[in-house]
């Protein structure tokens, strides 16, 4: 019972330490990243660009970590569950955080190669820089494949154990669904914008949802009738 709360306790402040440090990422990085002379920009502000970077790996070992501390927990009512997790957000997803923060990180070294290139190679480095940023790009796109697979089994682990109040698994699922929703019609299709107005609305019910839940499993911890069955 008393290693059930302090599971839960920490699964909540993991989440909220993933989506701050990932939030501050996309605020440090995206002026840097968004210039039209991007290369001039990350040279200029390449500690911006680094601490993106830093910020992601934190994200993504903090998320990375949620699978960790639920697989005893999913384990013992439904280990496909509990192992589903673990591979999806645990690996996969945390393949395609680092891909995008080693991207940057290759951004800044060739950043100050650039300042110093002569116009003849200048074109090179910016056909390198525009590869740089489309596989950042990729692995942004991937991570928005991967990341409602793995949350989709999550809430359903949650919902099947009933180990946080029910209506808030189902917010989960129907967030993650809307997120799903907004991420293929960006990626895939090109429907929306990215940052418009459509998208955040489609966004913000999974960013909202997982702070709920973050600070319910805080404070409340599991459901104690369904602890005392796990």
């Amino acid at each position: 019972m008393e290693e059930n709360r302090k599971t839960a306790f920490m699964v909540g402040v993991l989440f909220i330490i993933g989506t701050v440090a990932g939030v501050l990422s996309l605020l440090v990085t995206g002026p840097v990243l968004n210039a039209p002379d991007y290369l001039v920009k990350i040279a200029e502000k390449q500690n911006q660009l680094i601490l993106g970077s830093l910020l992601v790996l934190v994200m993504s070992f903090a998320l990375a970590f949620v699978p960790v501390m639920m697989f005893p927990v999913f384990k013992k009512r439904n280990e496909i569950v509990a192992l589903g997790y673990l591979i999806i957000r645990g690996a996969l997803e945390t393949v395609t955080y680092l891909g995008g923060a080693i991207g940057w990180l290759m951004l800044v070294a060739l950043s100050q190669a650039y300042l110093q290139a002569s116009p003849v190679n200048a074109a090179s480095f910016e056909v390198l820089g525009n590869m740089l940023l489309k596989e950042a790009e990729i692995s942004s796109q991937l991570t928005a494949i991967v990341f409602p697979l793995g949350a989709l089994l999550f809430y359903y682990g949650l919902f099947q154990q009933r180990l946080i109040p029910r209506w808030l698994s189902v917010w989960g699922i129907i967030a993650v669904l809307m997120h799903l929703i907004s991420t293929g019609l960006l990626g895939l299709f090109a429907m929306i914008d990215p940052m418009s107005p459509v998208q955040f609305a489609l966004n913000f019910p999974i960013f909202l949802q997982e702070m709920v839940m973050a600070v319910w499993l805080i404070v409340k911890g599991f459901n104690p009738s369904a602890s005392h069955r796990i």
